[in-house]
């Protein structure tokens, strides 16, 4: 089997989770992270669960899971340890050609969840096409360390000189050269050394003048800020 990789736009979408155990509450919460409306269908929810009932894009349904659950949903991830309930989820998505999980049995889904590791908008996965999950999280694991938290202020940076240069009406075929050239010459070390003076002589030499690191990094956070 080869998987076809593609990220995807869950932003508020509507996704059906089935269980209500503890493998349930980590996937409703990370379709939450991603701006997904979560319904949850089970007879019983763990407490994690249960916590998350006055979320505003979580809805609990306590009962046994029926095939119209799955009306109006984007996709369906199933977390209960009953293989014949599994089954029938994967075969109910399968009639209405959805995108279908069953958590840890790759034989019946038509997409797996690879391991993440996740540093604001920058997020590495990995995979081994549903052959070891285990090594997957080792791999994780062992990556972690490597793209710690700079890799998202990096991020935000080159957001925020993109807007900037296509602002002033740069073509934005001719932005390559130069993010290769900050790339290239350590931009992230120096950001993972909070070197902010280094930083700002690397951004003068390739941008030029009016390109200053604090208040680029300020320019992406006061949206948020203002909670737009």
């Amino acid at each position: 089997m080869k998987y076809y990789p593609v990220n995807l736009n869950i932003n508020g979408r509507n996704c059906l989770v089935v269980g209500g155990g503890g493998v349930a509450s980590r996937k409703v919460k990370s379709l939450l992270d991603c701006g997904a409306k979560v319904t949850v269908v089970s007879p019983a929810f763990a407490d994690a669960l249960q916590h998350l009932s006055d979320h505003p894009c979580v809805r609990l349904v306590k009962r046994p899971y029926a095939s119209d659950d799955l009306d109006g949903m984007f996709l369906v991830i199933g977390a209960t340890d009953d293989m014949a309930l599994n089954r029938r989820i994967n075969a109910d998505a399968e009639s209405r050609q959805m995108l279908c999980n069953i958590a840890d049995v790759p034989e019946v889904c038509n997409f797996i969840l690879p391991s993440v590791i996740r540093q604001g908008d920058f997020m590495l996965t990995i995979s081994t096409s549903g052959k070891s999950p285990a090594f997957a999280k080792h791999l994780r694991r062992q990556l972690q360390d490597a793209y710690g938290p700079e890799y998202a202020r990096l991020l935000k940076l080159m957001g925020a000189i993109r807007k900037r240069l296509l602002a002033e009406e740069h073509a934005p075929e001719a932005h390559k050269p130069l993010f290769k050239q900050l790339i290239e010459n350590n931009l992230v070390d120096l950001i993972r050394q909070n070197d902010i003076p280094a930083i700002n002589r690397l951004l003068f030499n390739v941008l030029g003048e009016g390109f200053d690191y604090t208040e680029l990094i300020r320019e992406t956070e006061a949206p948020e800020a203002s909670g737009s």
